[in-house]
């Protein structure tokens, strides 16, 4: 009796687990052969004078990117493609002073008000391709820096106030309006040794 009690408490914890509103998001290092061929040659076409470039591979709950991270005129972009190799959207490592300061004000009061005690970790300018915006409009504007109307700011921020840390990836729009809230899941650290 007691055992059926115990693996009915398993199944239904299982259960429960399995339906959780929290994206396991995995990024890890790829070879150059991994990468889809289409996004490679549109790297190579499109782009010149790169740096450190790195690939890959992002798997979240439901979806599968590729990303392309390098170096161009003192500025780290990330690049992230489809399964198919069709360009999403161009991300720009930035800092707060790249912020238009209304902008920034509203993003800190909505951040000051749901989470508490945070840190922010990165912050990117991401530019989007859409049906309305072109691939070669979109990549013209990132490797430009332009501040558009279109483009979205990603926080990664950590709240300390629980016993334990929870990083958020945060999306606002231009104007500094929550778009959407992602918790993330600490790094996999399986390749350390003790």
């Amino acid at each position: 009796m007691k055992y059926k009690i115990v693996c009915l408490a398993f199944v239904v914890s299982c259960s429960w687990w399995g339906y959780s509103q929290e994206t396991s998001e995995r990024e890890y290092r790829i070879k150059k052969a991994e990468f889809p061929l289409i996004a490679y040659e549109f790297i190579k076409t499109e782009l010149s004078n790169v740096r450190k470039l790195r690939f890959y591979k992002e798997r979240d709950s439901a979806t599968t990117f590729y990303k392309a991270k390098l170096k161009k005129d003192k500025l780290y972009y990330c690049l992230e493609f489809d399964m198919l190799g069709t360009l999403k959207n161009v991300e720009i490592l930035i800092t707060r002073i790249d912020i238009p300061n209304d902008s920034f004000s509203v993003i800190q009061a909505y951040l000051e008000k749901n989470i508490n005690a945070y840190k922010i970790y990165k912050i990117s300018q991401q530019y989007l391709v859409t049906d309305e915006i072109a691939v070669k409009t979109t990549i013209k504007n990132a490797f430009q820096n332009l501040i558009i109307p279109s483009i979205n700011y990603e926080f990664v921020v950590s709240d300390k106030s629980d016993k334990r840390q929870q990083d958020y990836e945060v999306l606002f729009d231009s104007d500094g309006n929550f778009i959407q809230i992602r918790k993330l899941v600490a790094p996999n650290y399986d390749h350390v040794l003790y």
